[in-house]
Formats: structure tokens, sequence, C-alpha cells
């Protein structure tokens, strides 16, 4: 294939080498929009690479939208390239003139700015509780003890004002160490002591340290598919290269990831409630994820974003605490249990990488807010998080029944939502050939708010679907969204 041309004598890896040949033909029109790219093998053999380097390139170009996968049929040059490519290869206007700054990116620059974020995407529901039907990852804000966490504030702002104005240690405030090491390892199984915590912004961050500490640019990761996009954008902008590998019902498929990228440096998984699927990964598949792991000198970033939240039996031990010289960095946030905005999580690493996460963290943005800090570790040592855990439960279990039961009345042959035994979202199954971007853009124009789980995935192939997130959303405005979807999908 013309389009690829790899130089032995340069320093940057093979598959980094292909994927900048390939996006730079896109780039420059090379290779048209809707052009078939050879298959991973035939690539492979061209070149005399192995199969896994071509993989990887494909597997960014995918994530970064150059290439879309039609099932059974190959790999083509997408149809609407990303908008920044776009933009690049538009007749200029007479007006307005270009900018400058575009032009002045770095090369990790530009990853940042392409690389798709549900975040940016993000603004304000409608007023009123109806507004966050069916909003994925919301908690229920009418259910937050505001009165004792104001309480709480107040105290803690009088008692101890002087102490928290200066700068506190980068690895966080030592008794909210304590306290989440204690909730770690009685609520999680997980094995840990307070040195080993480091607090953070929240998951967002946690993966972005974990990357920056642990990979090099070109490094290929793990990552699960369907999955959680704002990670993958994480690694994507870090230079990472993102492997997907395929979910099934006992969670990350490790044969599978292995056959395509035995060397990959990190595997980032939700083994207790995956996201967005909601299986749980078997104790098989987690052994041979740390064997993994072990004999590939690799890593395995476990992100625990909602484990609190099982309904059958108690919350499934974490994956860190299987064996005690496991190299899992494990990563919780309270955004999911308290507020969002809070801006709190934490992460376990191993005692040889403390110091390397604490520095990096240092450099990110130096420390968590000392006052929030302190008053979630009095929150969770007088005992207020642990009742706040205990009656989300409840409330969620509830929620999710009216949803089911609704879903069931109002949605026949349109969406088929089944009960879950965790978690704060549900999967709503379309008809086989529905595409689910479109029901969702439908939905939006009806005041629903949901998610396509095409949008999840990089491999394109599977039946379409819609998540469902109940949390917020309090019990008659699930009904009234649910009507507004059938609505939508009429």
């Amino acid at each position: 294939m013309t389009a690829v041309v790899l130089d032995p004598a340069s320093s940057a890896p093979l598959h980094r080498q292909v994927y900048e040949a390939l996006r730079g033909a896109i780039f420059a029109g090379r290779l048209r929009p809707g052009s078939k790219l050879p298959s991973t093998r035939a690539l492979a053999a061209h070149l005399s690479v192995s199969r896994n380097t071509v993989l990887g390139a494909y597997a960014q170009l995918l994530a970064e939208g150059y290439l879309r996968g039609r099932i059974g049929s190959g790999t083509y040059v997408a149809d609407a390239p990303p908008e920044h490519l776009l933009l690049a290869r538009r007749e200029p206007a007479p007006q307005p003139s270009p900018s400058p700054c575009a032009a002045a990116l770095s090369r990790r620059g530009a990853l940042v700015a392409g690389a798709p974020s549900p975040f940016r995407r993000a603004s304000a529901p409608p007023h009123g509780p109806s507004g966050w039907a069916f909003q994925v990852g919301v908690p229920a804000f009418d259910a937050f003890p505001a009165v004792a966490w104001g309480r709480l504030m107040s105290r803690r702002w009088d008692r101890s004002w002087r102490a928290l104005l200066p700068r506190h240690d980068a690895q966080g405030y030592a008794p909210l160490r304590r306290a989440i090491a204690d909730y770690l390892v009685t609520a999680r199984g997980v094995r840990c002591t307070p040195e080993q915590v480091i607090v953070v912004s929240g998951a967002q961050q946690a993966i972005s340290l974990a990357a920056e500490v642990l990979l090099d640019p070109g490094d290929p990761v793990w990552v699960e598919d369907p999955g959680y996009t704002a990670a993958r954008s994480a690694l994507v902008a870090l230079g990472a290269v993102p492997v997907p590998v395929p979910v099934d019902e006992e969670g990350l498929d490790v044969t599978a990831g292995v056959r395509r990228a035995a060397s990959a440096r990190l595997a980032v998984v939700t083994p207790s409630h995956q996201f967005p699927l909601g299986v749980t990964m078997s104790l098989g598949r987690r052994l041979a994820l740390i064997d993994w792991a072990r004999s590939a000198g690799g890593w395995v970033f476990e992100d625990d974003y909602d484990s609190e939240f099982r309904y059958a039996g108690r919350p499934l031990a974490a994956l860190q605490g299987l064996s005690p010289d496991a190299r899992v960095i494990y990563a919780g946030t309270f955004s999911k249990v308290l507020w969002p905005s809070l801006r709190l999580g934490y992460l376990v690493v191993p005692e040889g990488l403390v110091d390397a996460f604490v520095a990096a963290r240092a450099l990110a943005d130096v420390s968590s807010p000392s006052l929030e800090q302190a008053v979630l570790a009095d929150f969770m040592a007088e005992g207020h998080f642990a009742r706040h855990v205990r009656r989300m439960r409840v409330l969620y279990e509830r929620r999710q029944a009216v949803l089911v039961a609704a879903a069931a009345r109002e949605l026949p042959g349109l969406l088929e939502v089944r009960p879950a035994p965790a978690g704060m979202h549900l999967l709503g199954w379309l008809p086989p050939g529905r595409a689910d971007r479109d029901a969702a853009e439908r939905a939006a124009a009806n005041g629903v708010r949901c998610v396509a789980l095409s949008e999840l995935r990089i491999d394109p192939a599977g039946r379409g679907a819609l998540l469902l997130g109940y949390a917020a959303v309090p019990e008659d405005a699930i009904e009234e969204g649910v009507r507004r979807l059938g609505a939508a999908l009429r």
C-alpha cells in the first residue's frame, strides 16, 4: 500500500509510523472518504510487521474518528472525519481570517483538542427534577444530606480555618486518607494503608496520572469495548494507543486482549460493574488479567466507579485485593456517591509507585481544596457516609424498579429495559436494526437525555441501545420521562 512507508531508522515505534502515514494520507486526500483499507493481516504482511502493530494503528484511528468499521465488510475511511480535520481541509473563507491559534498547537495539543469528550458537550439540564431524565452517572441530589454536610463545614471552618488556609500535602489530607483506607479495607476488600492512598480530583485525573506515570507515547493500552469514552480520550491525549478489547458476559475478554496486543502496558477495566454493559468480571477473568499483568510487566487500572450501589447481596470485593503482589492501580470517586462538582476521588497505588504518583499529582494542580477534604473526612469518620450509601441503595433500587415497570408498560416493542443487580443506569435495547444515535437525538428533542451505546463503542458492530440513568430522577419524573421517550421513539 503506497500510503504507508516505514522508516527503519526512525526512533518512532512502528505502530506510530503506520498511524501517522495513514492519518497523513487521509489529511492530504490521498485516501478519500469511504475508501476501503486493507485488512490488518494484509497490511501487516505487506509491511513485514506484526499484525498487532497494524491493529494498534487502526485502533487509534478508529478512536479518533478517522476510520469506521463495517461488520463483515472491513475498515473504511470515515465519511465525516473529525471536526478539526474537516476544518483543515475546507477551502479558506474570505471572512473571518483563520486564527493562528490552531497552527500553534503541539502534537499533544492537537490530540487533546481532537479527543472525544462527553464533558465538552455537557450542558445544564432544564430546571426541575424531570430535567435529569435519564442522564447517566448523576446521583440523587434531592436525597443528599445537605444539612449534615453544612453543619460539618461550618464546624470545621470555625475550628480549623487558620490551619486550612496554607497549601497542603499533594498526596491528600491525612485524616481523609485514613478514612478512605479504612472504608476500602472493610467495604471493598482492598489491601492498602493510608500511605498508599492519593487524593485526586476524580476518576478523570486518576487515569491521566496513571497514564503519565506508567506509559510512554505509542504504548498500547487495553480498553473495554464498549467502554468509558473519557478514559479512552485521556489515553489518546497522552499519546497512548487504545486497543479495543471486547466485553462479554464474563467481562473483559483477556484472551482477545492478549491476541490483539500481548505487550500492552496497561489495561483499563471496570470489573465490579462494567461500564456501560453492567456485567461483572468473573473470577477466572480476574485471575487471568492479573496473570497477564504479572507475566507481561503490565499494569491494571481498576476503575471502581459505582460499586457501592449493589442491590443483591454485599458489594463485590475489588480485583485489587485478590493478590498481594498484584500490579493493580485502584481508583474510586465520590462524584457518584455525593455530587459531581465536589471533585474528590482517590487512587490506591503499590508502595513502590507512591512517590512517582504524588510527584505527578503535585505537577497537575498541587492539591485538592483543603476545606472540602477536611469536611469529607469528618463526614466519613462520623458515620454519615455509610448511612448515606445505605439510604441510596434503597432509593436507587426503588427508582430502578419504577423505570423497569414504566418501560414495560409504555415502551413495548420500542425499548427492552431489563433490571440489573447494581448500578445507576440501565440499558434499553432497541429493536434489531434501529440506529441508537438517531433514537437518542429524537429523545433529546423531546426533552429526554440518554446516551447511545454506539457512542461508547470502537467496534461499531452490535445491537443498538440507550443508556438510561435513573439515580437522579424521582419516581414521578421517571414516569414522565418514559412517556416522553416513548413519544420520541414512536
